[in-house]
C-alpha cells in the first residue's frame, strides 16, 4: 500500500505536496498504523510537506515533536493531532512510534453525508495559526482502539459497503474527540453564534480562495452581501477573533509557509501574496508578527531542521 505519493519535487518553487494511494489507485481514504509508515520509511527524516486531505493522527506512545505551519508540539501519549489540508507540517519521532493515521478527503465526507458544517463545529481541526492536540482520556483511548481497528480490518477486506462502514466508524471518532476540542468561541452571544455558522464557513472558504487579492473585510463582506461590521461580529463570536485578524493570520501564514520551505526573496514573496509593493509587506508582517521577515527567517532556519 503506497500511503502517500509525492505530488511535486521540493525546490525554490513549492512546497511538496502528496495525493492519496492505495494500490497505486488515488483514494479518498486510507489507514495505516505508524509502526507500518516507520517502518516503510526505514528511518528516513520526515521532510515538511503539506496534504490535499485532513490527517487524524493518534501517538499512543510516542514522543518527538510535530511542527505544523512552522510551530511546534510535543508528541506524548494519547495527544490525537488533527490536520486540515494545505497545512504544512513535519513529525520527528525520538522514539519508535504506536499508533494510527487516519486520511480522508472532502470528496469521502461528502459520500458519506458527513458535512463540512459538521466538521467545522467539532472543532478539531483547529482555524489558521493554532493547531495544538487534543490529550485523550483513557477510558476515550480505549474505546477509540476498538474503532480504528474495526476501520483497519474493514478497510483491507472485500465486504460490502465497507467505505459507508468506515465512514461510521470515523464520524464516531470524530464525536468522541469532539468534548476534547479548544472551543475559543464567545459564549455571551450564542445566538449570534448559532446564526454565523454558515457565514463562518462561507468566510472561510473564500478566504482561502481570494486571500492573497482581497486583503480587507469589506471584500468578503460584499460577497457575502453583509456589512463589514456584521461579518466581524459573527467571526469574533464564532471563533474569538474578527474577521480582520483572520485575513491577516492567513496573509501571515503563507507568508511563513513561503519564507521557511523555499528559496523565494523576501520581494517574490511580499508578490505572490498579493502586496505590490514589498516595503507595505515589511511593515505588514512587522505589525503582525513583532519582527522583520528578515528576522523571521534567520530564526526559524537556525532553530528547525528542515
Amino acid at each position: 500500500m503506497n500511503l502517500i505519493e509525492k505530488n511535486s519535487k521540493i525546490d525554490r518553487m513549492e512546497i511538496p505536496s502528496y495525493k492519496l494511494k492505495h494500490n497505486e489507485q488515488e483514494v479518498t481514504l486510507a489507514i495505516r498504523s505508524m509502526q507500518e509508515i516507520n517502518k516503510k520509511a526505514a528511518n528516513q527524516k520526515d521532510t515538511p510537506h503539506s496534504h490535499e486531505y485532513y490527517t487524524l493522527l493518534w501517538s499512543q506512545n510516542a514522543s518527538g515533536r510535530h511542527i505544523i505551519d512552522y510551530k511546534e508540539y510535543e508528541m506524548n501519549a494519547d495527544d490525537i493531532f488533527f490536520v486540515r489540508p494545505g497545512q504544512v507540517h513535519q513529525i520527528e519521532h525520538t522514539t519508535n512510534p504506536e499508533g494510527w493515521v487516519i486520511l480522508f478527503s472532502c470528496d469521502f465526507l461528502s459520500k458519506n453525508y458527513v458535512s463540512e458544517q459538521f466538521i467545522s463545529n467539532l472543532n478539531l481541526f483547529s482555524d489558521i495559526g493554532s493547531t495544538p492536540p487534543i490529550h485523550i482520556k483513557p477510558q476515550t483511548a480505549h474505546l477509540l482502539k476498538e474503532f480504528f481497528q474495526h476501520i483497519y480490518s474493514i478497510f483491507y477486506s472485500e465486504e460490502d459497503y465497507k467505505f459507508e462502514k468506515i465512514g461510521a466508524y470515523l464520524k464516531l471518532i470524530l464525536m468522541e474527540c469532539a468534548p476534547y476540542a479548544h472551543k475559543p468561541g464567545n459564549k455571551e452571544n450564542p445566538q449570534l453564534l448559532q446564526a454565523g455558522g454558515i457565514i463562518v464557513n462561507e468566510f472561510k472558504r473564500l478566504l482561502e480562495v481570494h486571500f492573497t487579492d482581497w486583503h480587507m473585510v469589506s471584500d468578503y463582506a460584499k460577497s457575502l452581501n453583509i456589512s463589514s461590521d456584521y461579518l466581524n461580529n459573527v467571526i469574533k463570536s464564532s471563533i474569538g477573533v474578527t474577521a480582520k485578524e483572520l485575513i491577516q493570520r492567513r496573509l501571515s501564514l503563507e507568508a511563513k509557509r513561503l519564507g521557511i520551505h523555499t528559496e523565494f526573496s523576501n520581494k517574490e514573496i511580499a508578490y505572490m501574496i498579493g502586496f505590490n509593493e514589498p516595503s507595505h509587506f515589511s511593515r505588514f508582517f512587522k505589525n503582525i508578527e513583532g519582527l522583520s521577515f528578515s528576522q523571521f527567517r534567520a530564526r526559524l532556519n537556525k532553530d528547525l531542521t528542515i
